[in-house]
């Protein structure tokens, strides 16, 4: 792995703001009665996802770094979950769940490919 001058220079990092923001427009239009329950587990799992591979490309550890690229990965694991559960729900239109399933498909690819990265 090449040295890294700062998180922000990461697809990946770049990749997952632009998810965080579709999904906030996204869950605008959730149910009100939502906002408590699954819109606010839904923004805080996406946010976590730049969030930890700001902190880990920090780290000055590459150990700390995958464990913080990890923790990103089940972040996208819970916003994938959510919304699936989210289209069950109507709440969005599966043309919305494609749109940000291929995002998630693509942010898991980046981040499984600079887990190994930092492997060798």
């Amino acid at each position: 792995m090449s040295e890294l001058k700062n998180h922000k220079d990461l697809t990946v990092w770049q990749t997952s703001i632009d998810f965080v923001t579709d999904i906030y427009k996204t869950t605008k239009s959730f149910p009100k009665e939502e906002l408590n329950g699954l819109t606010n587990q839904i923004r805080r799992a996406s946010v976590s996802i730049p969030s930890n591979i700001a902190e880990g490309a920090a780290r000055r550890s590459k150990n700390e770094f995958r464990q913080f690229l990890y923790i990103s990965l089940g972040s996208l694991a819970e916003v994938e979950t959510q919304l699936i559960i989210s289209l069950n729900l109507k709440y969005i239109t599966s043309e919305e769940f494609n749109h940000l399933n291929t995002v998630i498909i693509s942010i898991r690819k980046m981040l499984l490919g600079l887990i190994k990265s930092i492997n060798y």
